[in-house]
């Protein structure tokens, strides 16, 4: 059913669209019914969508011209609309307008695809992804930080052409962005600069190369000890979550991969049905770099896999081995997902920890643990699938015991000699 179906001869398009409203939501709720939306969050979305098709009648706005513009109006017209309200509302409206277009009713929203900026940015993906080999989460990171850059040297430099662009305008844009920013935050920023303006370089796109021109923002990789738990705080998370509902059966399954087999946040959250080797007692891992590697399906692991996937996970038609608990029933939002999961754990534990990557709380465990019963480097590079045993170096500060044996004693009263 589209507006193709209207005839001027047996209607105006106003009185056809009016036609249309109670059969367009019902059909709009159908589609997210049988995505798994319970009753309560339909009832509340008609509830919604009617309100908004009851304000555009009062307007005389019709069907084929609304727009953002007309939900945002709809949204803010009474104040005082706390977060959360606005919140339930825009998930309702925004999906609707979709699905509007979706069925013709509404023009296709504007874009910019043809823009020179966003065919500049699409190129520069492709070069990290294709050529560069970087992993779909990777180029997710790298791509609004580009996105960022190139709007920010074209309104410095006034052109769109990258061959206009100085390092006079790479430094302003940079010392202009990375202000008030952690030193992460403005390390990431000089990375994925550097990476867009190299990338010009060697497409010609620029006369000089222009990443030379992005200074280093230091992070000393052997600072400081990495947080991690200890055995017992990691048991004591794998017990918190509740195995009589699915979302605690999915959890528990995801803390045992990050605790026993120190996967990545990422890895976890890709994990694909197909990538659980029953017969041969493997789980095969997409890592850094498109890095395929194969780990074993421990017994406890496998254990708690197959009660999620059998009494659990439900039906799909995602591929991903874990999805989320609320409609869509899709899967993971990548890391962050699989974060949250790990910071509510902990929370239930009573453990506290300040790191932003708390999932990589678990992989610093396994390490840790490794150390302290007399690993060497290399074997933990290997469990924990690192290319640079740079990377693993850092482990060899929480060998505490060790370190205590080689320290000189601090000097007497007078200080140093």
């Amino acid at each position: 059913m589209g507006a193709n179906h209207w005839h001027p001869k047996t209607c105006s398009r106003q009185e056809y669209f009016e036609s249309l409203r109670d059969p367009l939501i019902s059909r709009f709720l159908a589609g997210l019914q049988a995505a798994r939306y319970v009753p309560k969050t339909l009832g509340e979305k008609r509830r919604v969508i009617a309100a908004f098709l009851r304000w555009s009648r009062r307007r005389q706005i019709s069907l084929w011209d609304l727009n953002e513009a007309h939900l945002a109006a709809h949204m803010e017209r009474k104040p005082g609309k706390t977060k959360a309200r606005l919140k339930r509302e825009g998930a309702a409206l925004r999906p609707f307008l979709a699905f509007l277009r979706a069925e013709a009713l509404v023009p296709p929203v504007p874009n910019d695809l043809d823009s020179p900026a966003s065919q500049l940015l699409r190129r520069f993906l492709d070069y990290l992804r294709d050529e560069r080999g970087l992993a779909v989460q990777s180029c997710h990171i790298y791509s609004p930080l580009a996105k960022q850059a190139i709007a920010g040297l074209e309104t410095i430099s006034g052109s769109t052409c990258p061959m206009d662009w100085t390092a006079k305008c790479v430094n302003a844009y940079l010392l202009a962005r990375i202000q008030n920013c952690r030193t992460e935050t403005a390390r990431l920023l000089a990375v994925a600069l550097r990476n867009l303006l190299r990338f010009l370089f060697l497409r010609g796109e620029t006369a000089t190369n222009l990443a030379l021109s992005v200074p280093t923002v230091r992070k000393w990789r052997q600072a400081s000890v990495p947080m991690y738990l200890t055995p017992e705080e990691v048991e004591k998370a794998l017990l918190t979550p509740d195995l009589s509902t699915s979302s605690g059966l999915r959890d528990h399954a995801v803390l045992l991969l990050l605790a026993r087999l120190g996967l990545r946040a990422g890895e976890v959250a890709a994990l694909e049905m197909s990538d659980i080797l029953w017969r041969t007692g493997e789980i095969v891992i997409h890592g850094k770099g498109r890095v395929v590697e194969h780990l074993p399906l421990l017994p406890d692991i496998g254990e708690a896999l197959a009660h999620y996937l059998r009494d659990g996970r439900g039906e799909s038609a995602s591929r991903r081995v874990f999805l989320r608990n609320l409609a869509p029933r899709t899967g993971l939002d990548g890391p962050s997902a699989v974060g949250k999961i790990v910071e509510k754990a902990l929370a239930r534990a009573g453990i506290s920890r300040t790191s932003r990557g708390s999932a990589h709380l678990f992989r610093h465990g396994l390490a840790t643990r490794m150390v302290q019963h007399g690993a060497s480097l290399p074997e933990i590079a290997e469990v924990l699938r690192h290319r640079s045993q740079n990377t693993t170096g850092i482990y060899a500060k929480v060998a505490f015991e060790a370190l205590r044996e080689v320290a000189r004693p601090w000097p007497g009263s007078g200080g140093g000699r």
